[in-house]
């Protein structure tokens, strides 16, 4: 290109105006070195990403609830689409670097499986059971980019975004947020460990305060939404939600998102962290606790939760079984093994190549394949 480095200054321009806390794109690292085009790292994993195919599955995977016959109803797309939203808008207004954030919160929920966070719990209980492993979504994201992606090729990210990602778990809340400084052995090192000390892991803070952005925002970005879901299917009414919460965030989506973001704005401008005001804190925790008692409970029905971990278990066993048998008529075969290089084959036992099969299923796929395994159908 004839432009090439005026268009790289172009690029990069914003970075002059950036605080002194933020990230520069000059720091990023990637597992395998690679010579860049005129787009910065975190810019560029922005488009590897977003071109990738557990991307486009976002579309068709459960944010709380499932099957609804409500097209208004969340989908995992609109929660990470959210939350790349709200973490840009703290972002521009901390001036932090807008590219990583961006990056990491489209990235978070790659990993993540059918059924949302019960599907989640289902693949975990099979995943310790027959590796001696945790599965986490967060986790799992991390090695799908890295992995799995690309047809076994991987994505080849930057660490400070596969970081943000690992460590963007939003159900352990705090009220300050700040970086931890990694590098990258010490990176692969604490994703090692997740898969044996899940807990350990899910506490550690991201490297870059980016990162830490992202993972308050994973809480702004449901927190609110799921409310006004579980308003819109009748599960909760809006008069439900406790005073003393609402008389600080506000009752409904818009004001608890105006409201928080507001709050780390005024308590992080020009601070090496993210954080919040005790009050703020402290009615966020509870309102997650509510939700959980009163929305994330009951989101299956115990007949159909059965029905699905049944399900699971049974697909578990089947897919493993073709693997064995090389039954390539199979589906795990047709849509998945087939593709991959043979470095993920060669690589990876058969028993985690079938749980990063379903966990990758949109929940359609999910859903038709236990219908099939398991001859019947539940109702709605």
């Amino acid at each position: 290109m004839k432009y090439m480095e005026e268009v790289k200054a172009n690029f990069l321009n914003k970075e002059k105006y950036l605080a002194e806390y933020a990230t520069k794109s000059s720091s990023a690292i990637r597992l395998v070195e690679e010579k860049e085009d005129y787009r910065p790292s975190y810019f560029h994993d922005i488009d590897r990403i977003i071109h990738s195919y557990s991307y486009t599955r976002y579309l068709d995977k459960t944010q709380v609830f499932t099957r609804t016959n409500n097209d208004h109803v969340s989908k995992r797309i609109t929660h990470v689409q959210l939350v790349s939203k709200i973490a840009r808008t703290i972002g521009r207004a901390l001036n932090l670097n807008e590219d990583l954030i961006e990056a990491i919160a489209l990235g978070h929920d790659i990993g993540h499986t059918p059924l949302g966070h019960e599907g989640e719990a289902l693949l975990n209980e099979i995943s310790k059971r027959e590796l001696n492993e945790y599965f986490a979504h967060n986790i799992q994201s991390v090695r799908h980019l890295m992995e799995v992606e690309n047809n076994g090729r991987g994505l080849n990210l930057t660490i400070q975004v596969l970081d943000g990602i690992m460590c963007h778990n939003g159900e352990m809340l705090n009220n300050v947020y700040k970086p931890i400084h990694k590098s990258k052995e010490e990176f692969q090192e604490d994703l090692r460990l997740a898969y044996k000390d899940l807990k350990k892991v899910s506490r550690k803070h991201p490297m870059t305060i980016e990162g830490c952005v992202v993972r308050i925002s994973d809480v702004i970005g449901y927190i609110g939404r799921d409310i006004e879901d579980a308003i819109m299917i009748g599960k909760i009414k809006r008069s439900d939600l406790p005073k003393e919460i609402s008389a600080v965030l506000g009752d409904n989506n818009k004001d608890i998102v105006n409201n928080i973001i507001n709050d780390i704005i005024e308590n992080s401008f020009n601070k090496p962290y993210i954080k919040m005001s005790k009050k703020v804190y402290e009615a966020l925790f509870n309102l997650k606790k509510f939700n959980y008692e009163h929305i994330y409970k009951y989101s299956l029905t115990s007949e159909k939760k059965a029905y699905y971990k049944e399900g699971m278990n049974k697909l578990f066993y089947e897919y493993l079984n073709d693997i064995t048998k090389h039954n390539e008529d199979s589906i795990i075969f047709k849509i998945f093994l087939d593709n991959q290089v043979d470095r993920y084959i060669d690589n990876t036992c058969d028993k985690r190549k079938v749980i990063d099969f379903i966990a990758g299923m949109t929940d359609e796929l999910f859903l038709s394949e236990v219908q099939r395994i398991l001859k019947k159908k539940i109702e709605n």
